[in-house]
C-alpha cells in the first residue's frame, strides 16, 4: 500500500508541476493530501508532520539560506545597471578585431557576469540584444552566435556565486549528515557553501576553457562563420578602448568578485557576509554609473570597494582586536565603507530603481521559500511512507555499486530537467537520492557538482531549453528556431564532455575544496 501511495504521490506531483500551479502549493498540498489519505488507510502516522514546523524553521533560520536574499538583491542590482552593457562593449572592441573575437567576448563577459550577477535569464537578453546584431552584421554564421550566446549565458548555473549552488548546499549538507548517521557515523562535519563554490570552481573554468577552445577550432576551420568585427569612429578610423574604460568596465567588476568569492573561498567570511559585502558593492557600482553624481558623493563611494578590501585584510590579520593598528584600520574602513553605501542608498532610493529590484528580489525569495517549505513536507510524507528505505534498497541492488546508483540518479535529474526547473529537482531529488549515496560514501562535494553540470545542460536542451527561451524573445527574426537548436548542439556535446570529465576525475571539484579547508 506504501508503494501504491508513493506512486500516486509522484503522478500528482508530476501533474501539479506540469498544470502551470505555483510550484510551492503543489508540493505543500499534494504530500499532505497523500498523508491523511494514507492515514485513513492506516499506512502512515501523522506524527511525521508534527516535526514540519522545527524543520521549516531550522533551514528558513540557515545561515546559507539567510545569504540568497542578499546575493539576489547584488545581481538584480548590477542587472538593472549599464555595467553588464558596458562590459560587453569594452570587451569586445579589445577582442572582436580577429576571428572568433566576439565569440571570445561573449564567452568572457557570460563567464564575469555569472561570477557578478548570476540572472541568466537577465545575462541572455543583454547579450542578445548587444551583441547579436554586432555578430550578424559582421557576418558570424547566425547557429554560431545563437550558440555561443546561449551557452554563455547560462553560465551562471555553474560559475559561483551561482543561486543553485547556494541552494544545492542545504540540501547536500542535510543528505550528507543523515546517510552518514544511518551508516553509523555520527560526528559529520556540514557541507559549507564554500565547499561548494570550490569545488565547482575548476570545472566552471573548464568549461569556459572548452567554449573558448570550440570557438577557436570553429575560427580556423570554417573563418567565414566568424569574422573579425571592426570597431570604428564617425571617421571611420578604427578604435580601440582606452586603459580607463577598461578599468572602469572590467577591473571594477573584477574586484567586487574577488571580494565576494574570495572571501568566502579564504574561509575569512560567511556566505551571508560575503552577500552583503556584494550587495554593499553592487549598489555603489550601480550609484556611481548614474550622471550628474556630486564630485563628493562620487568620492565617497568609490572608497567603498578599498574599505572593503580593508575589512577583509583586518580579518584576515586576526580582527580588531589583533593590536590597535588593526582595530584603527578596521575602524575607519567600516565607516567608510558605511557612509559610502549610505551614500549610494540615499541617491538610489531618490533617483534609482532600487525599489524596483528590492520587489523583485522579495517576491523571488518569496517563490524559493515556499518552495523549500513544500520540499520539507514532500520530505516528511516521503519519509513516513518509508520511500527512503525504497530507494536505498533500489539503489544498493544496482549492478556497479554506488558509481552505478550516481549515473541512474544523474539520468533522472537530466530527464527531468526537460519539464521541471532546477529549483524543483534540486529540492525533490536530493533529499530522495542523496542520503543511500551519501551512506554508501559518494562524496557530496563531487555529487553536487555533478548535479549543477547536469542541470547546466538542461538549460539548453531543446525543446524546453529555458535559455532557448530566453534567447527566442530577443533574437533578431531573420534567426530561426532550427538555426538556435543547430547552434546550442555543439555546446550540449561540450557539456556533456565536462560533466563526463568531472564523473571520470572526481578530484577536479574535491581537490580545491580540501585544499582550502582540510
Amino acid at each position: 500500500m506504501s508503494a501504491a501511495l508513493l506512486a500516486l504521490l509522484g503522478v500528482l506531483l508530476l501533474g501539479g508541476i506540469l498544470s502551470g500551479a505555483p510550484v510551492g502549493f503543489v508540493l505543500l498540498g499534494v504530500p499532505t493530501l497523500v498523508a491523511f489519505l494514507g492515514a485513513g488507510l492506516g499506512v502512515f502516522d501523522l506524527a511525521f508532520l508534527s516535526a514540519f514546523p522545527s524543520r521549516a524553521f531550522g533551514i528558513l533560520t540557515n545561515d546559507v539560506f539567510l545569504s540568497v536574499p542578499l546575493f539576489v538583491l547584488m545581481g538584480g542590482l548590477l542587472e538593472r545597471s549599464d555595467i553588464a552593457k558596458r562590459m560587453m562593449l569594452t570587451a569586445g572592441a579589445l577582442f572582436g578585431n580577429r576571428r572568433g573575437g566576439m565569440a571570445y567576448a561573449v564567452v568572457i563577459v557570460g563567464a564575469l557576469l555569472a561570477a557578478s550577477t548570476g540572472v541568466i535569464g537577465a545575462t541572455i537578453f543583454m547579450l542578445g540584444l548587444i551583441a547579436m546584431p554586432a555578430m550578424l552584421q559582421a557576418g558570424y554564421s547566425r547557429s554560431l552566435a545563437s550558440g555561443v550566446i546561449c551557452a554563455s549565458g547560462s553560465l551562471g548555473q555553474i560559475i559561483p556565486p551561482s543561486i543553485l549552488l547556494i541552494l544545492l548546499t542545504d540540501q547536500i549538507s542535510s543528505a550528507y549528515q543523515a546517510g552518514r548517521r544511518s551508516a553509523g557515523e555520527w560526528a559529520v562535519e556540514p557541507v559549507s557553501v564554500g565547499d561548494l563554490f570550490a569545488g565547482a570552481f575548476i570545472p566552471g573554468l573548464m568549461l569556459v576553457g572548452l567554449y573558448l577552445i570550440y570557438i577557436f577550432i570553429t575560427a580556423l576551420r570554417r573563418p567565414e562563420s566568424c569574422p573579425p568585427v571592426i570597431q570604428r569612429d564617425e571617421q571611420g578610423h578604427r578604435t580601440r578602448p582606452g586603459l580607463g574604460e577598461v578599468t572602469y568596465s572590467l577591473v571594477l567588476p573584477l574586484l567586487l568578485i574577488l571580494i565576494v568569492l574570495g572571501s568566502i573561498l579564504g574561509g575569512i567570511a560567511t556566505a551571508t557576509e560575503s552577500a552583503a559585502l556584494g550587495a554593499a558593492g553592487a549598489l555603489v557600482m550601480t550609484a556611481m554609473d548614474r550622471a550628474g553624481v556630486p564630485r563628493w558623493r562620487r568620492a565617497l563611494m568609490i572608497a567603498v570597494l578599498p574599505a572593503a578590501f580593508a575589512l577583509v585584510l583586518v580579518k584576515v590579520l586576526g580582527g580588531a582586536q589583533a593590536s590597535p593598528l588593526t582595530a584603527a584600520i578596521g575602524t575607519g574602513a567600516l565607516v567608510t565603507l558605511s557612509l559610502g553605501t549610505l551614500a549610494a542608498l540615499i541617491q538610489e532610493l531618490r533617483r534609482g530603481g532600487l525599489w524596483d529590484v528590492a520587489l523583485s528580489a522579495a517576491s523571488m525569495v518569496s517563490m524559493l521559500t515556499l518552495i523549500v517549505l513544500g520540499a520539507t513536507m514532500l520530505s516528511l510524507v516521503f519519509r513516513g511512507l518509508h520511500g527512503e528505505a525504497m530507494v536505498e534498497e533500489f539503489l544498493h541492488g544496482l549492478p556497479g555499486g554506488s558509481l552505478t546508483a550516481v549515473l541512474v540518479v544523474m539520468a533522472i535529474i537530466f530527464v527531468l530537467g526537460f519539464i521541471i526547473e532546477y529549483v524543483e529537482i534540486i529540492f525533490i531529488v536530493v533529499p530522495i537520492a542523496g542520503p543511500p549515496l551519501m551512506a554508501a560514501g559518494v562524496d557530496p562535494v563531487w555529487f553536487a557538482i555533478l548535479i549543477s553540470l547536469n542541470l547546466q545542460i538542461s538549460f539548453l536542451t531543446p525543446p524546453f531549453g529555458y535559455a532557448l527561451f530566453y534567447f527566442r524573445r530577443v533574437a533578431p527574426p531573420s534567426v530561426q528556431t532550427l538555426d538556435i537548436y543547430k547552434g546550442i548542439v555543439p555546446f550540449i556535446l561540450l557539456q556533456m564532455v565536462a560533466l563526463t570529465i568531472v564523473f571520470l576525475v572526481p578530484d577536479l571539484a574535491t581537490w580545491l575544496p580540501d585544499a582550502i579547508y582540510h
